[in-house]
């Protein structure tokens, strides 16, 4: 296949869907906003085209020069927001050619409406979380605020096995033995945390399930109505929701609508009566010993959406799950849906979309400002429109193409025994490609929602997966609160937590202080206050700058300022030399602050000049932005 090179001055040329470049994130039905496009002072454009689509028909509106600026040329022109989302691309006319410019960045070929910008029409994004950092507490392994509800052996028995709460940090036996193996957390420990919490800087919780089961996890739901009472019951809840009222701060809970656990009385009453109401919420195949379940496990039977009364008991009816928890006097701020990738898919069943849009409908219509967030580690742009999920946790869009970049390629699937793996660095080029396409597959509005995560209760840690380099782990925390997005951190990352043998990533988290790094948790500490307070890390625009062997810049700009983001993955560190950031339209005289180390630098013949960059991530502040 032969290669195209575009032509260079097609590299300064930018559009996303921030305040410099749309005038309004989040309009109305009927409005009309400027588009504006920036490209270079010295460019061969002669004419510029914005490109839409109504009602499917293409029309060509031509951009007129903007005001005069000494770092770029800006062109703008007004577009109508005549229907429920407008999508756009530009096309450029030039002595060299014809161009267009998509989300996904210039090209030469005509490109495919995916590509398109979008503006959502009467979209209403949860105002508190621009301001959001969030915090994931897997409750077991939290903190143990009351003995007295720690489960005891004589309580049940699951598979065989039965419940035994260990000492804190102390390792379980391993195999299913290790689903019922606690140590105690809970929603009084959670509690008694808060001011650890706030002190970090954290506003939000993100809590692993709560409700009622037999396991540690909680995936495998028995009751959707309560709170495992070895958590602390409802009470609990309702306690803690309170506390963190008192300190402006919020939480969200996390659901398992795709299955539930064999001890759920729902499976049991299909299992005893295939008559039951309750029959239809499951897939058996030879009743009652073969049923469809999640991934094979038939500890968790997986529920069947094409039942009209299931879905009005999880989400449809006005006492139904997801409503029931966003109401006083548990008033949860969001939800977390679980393996959303496959809820409502099971072979010849395919209502995905239908129940999402089921869900979104019945949690804005309880809580308008309630964040609904889902999982996947894949491409879920699909269900990113604006009438499905608000975010996702965004291992396909983030997570995953900072790992490759930071490790090697290193990439699994169910069913196999293997890792496809590459013996060399993944490229810097393929980490900015992964970004961008994700970026380009939905609009601006969704993508400053989305959950961008390092680790989580499935994966490896952080630290872990960057083989303990404390430099490597600064990287990944410095490109994360600044990507576009929401960040989100896993309980213990901040003192330099690592998984451990017998509990992965899910070990007890660390409260001897001894123990801690300091260090790393100050880090921590300034990061999240910066993302709390600069506007232009919440809301503004994304531009890679520079993509090098070991090296990846970019920059967030927005009205009130910018900041460019160096990481650098190299054990060798970056010799000093000039990056160039006139295709970003960053003019001479530029002034930029390391946040961390106070240097400064300023912008001269279009040239930011880098001092070395070690192993880890420079981040440089605009004086006088925010």
């Amino acid at each position: 296949m032969t290669q195209f090179s575009l032509p260079p001055w097609l590299q300064t040329v930018h559009h996303d869907g921030s305040a410099p470049y749309v005038s309004e994130l989040y309009p109305r039905l009927g409005d009309t906003v400027r588009i504006r496009l920036r490209t270079g002072l010295e460019t061969p454009l002669r004419r510029a085209y914005i490109r839409t689509a109504p009602d499917g028909e293409q029309v060509f509106t031509a951009l007129e020069p903007g005001p005069a600026d000494p770092s770029a040329r800006w062109w703008q022109t007004e577009i109508a927001v005549n229907q429920p989302v407008v999508q756009y691309r530009f096309i450029l006319e030039a002595d060299d050619g014809v161009w267009f410019y998509t989300a996904a960045g210039p090209c030469a070929h005509l490109p495919l409406d995916a590509t398109d910008f979008r503006i959502l029409a009467d979209y209403e994004a949860p105002e508190w979380v621009k301001t959001a950092v969030f915090y994931q507490i897997f409750p077991d392994r939290f903190y143990n605020g009351n003995p007295a509800t720690d489960p005891h052996e004589d309580e049940y028995e699951l598979m065989g096995h039965r419940p035994k709460t260990y000492s804190w940090g102390q390792p379980s036996p391993g195999g299913f033995a290790s689903v019922v193996s606690f140590y105690g957390g809970d929603l009084p420990g959670i509690t008694e945390k808060l001011d650890y919490l706030q002190d970090l800087g954290i506003n939000t919780l993100y809590l692993n399930p709560i409700f009622t089961s037999y396991s540690n996890h909680k995936y495998d739901v028995t009751d959707y109505e309560h709170v495992d009472p070895h958590l602390g019951g409802d009470a609990a809840l309702i306690t803690l929701r309170q506390e963190l009222d008192k300190r402006g701060m919020r939480y969200m809970l996390d659901i398992v609508p795709n299955h539930c656990g064999v001890w759920h009385p729902w499976f049991q009453a299909a299992c005893n009566d295939p008559a039951a109401p309750e029959s239809e919420f499951f897939t058996f195949h030879d009743h009652p010993v073969d049923y469809e379940s999640w991934l094979g496990h038939k500890a968790l039977p997986k529920l069947n959406y094409r039942s009209r009364e299931l879905r009005r008991r999880i989400y449809n009816g006005h006492d139904s799950v997801f409503r029931r928890w966003l109401r006083p006097p548990f008033a949860a701020d969001g939800w977390r849906v679980d393996v959303a990738n496959m809820l409502g898919r099971q072979g010849e069943i395919q209502v995905g979309h239908k129940v999402a849009r089921g869900i979104r409908r019945a949690v804005k219509e309880t809580r308008r400002d309630a964040y609904l967030m889902a999982e996947s580690f894949f491409d879920s742009s699909p269900q990113l429109q604006g009438n499905e999920w608000d975010g996702m946790m965004n291992y396909a869009g983030f997570t995953l193409p900072l790992w490759h970049w930071l490790r090697g390629f290193d990439q699994g699937a169910i069913g196999i025994g293997w890792h496809v793996k590459s013996d060399g660095p993944w490229p810097t080029a393929a980490l900015a490609a992964s970004w961008q396409q994700h970026l380009a597959a939905v609009p601006w509005a969704v993508a400053l929602q989305q959950y961008n995560l390092l680790d989580s209760h499935d994966v490896p840690r952080i630290r872990t997966t960057v083989g303990g380099h404390d430099a490597l782990h600064r990287l990944a925390a410095v490109v994360q609160f600044a990507f576009p997005g929401l960040p989100g951190v896993y309980y213990g990352d901040e003192i330099g937590m690592a998984d451990e043998e017998g509990f992965r990533s899910r070990g007890c988290m660390i409260w001897d202080e001894s123990q801690w790094d300091h260090d790393l948790l100050a880090f921590y500490r300034r990061l999240i206050q910066l993302r709390k307070e600069s506007s232009v890390l919440q809301t503004g625009g994304f531009q890679i700058l520079a993509v090098e062997a070991d090296t990846l810049v970019f920059q967030r700009m927005g009205e009130n300022g910018r900041i460019l983001v160096a990481a650098h993955r190299g054990e060798k560190a970056r010799p000093a030399r000039p990056l160039p950031v006139a295709h970003g339209g960053i003019p001479d005289g530029c002034r930029f602050v390391e946040y961390f180390s106070g240097a400064e630098l300023v912008v001269a013949k279009g040239h930011l000049p880098l001092p070395p960059l070690v192993q880890g991530a420079a981040l440089w502040q605009m004086v006088g932005g925010s």
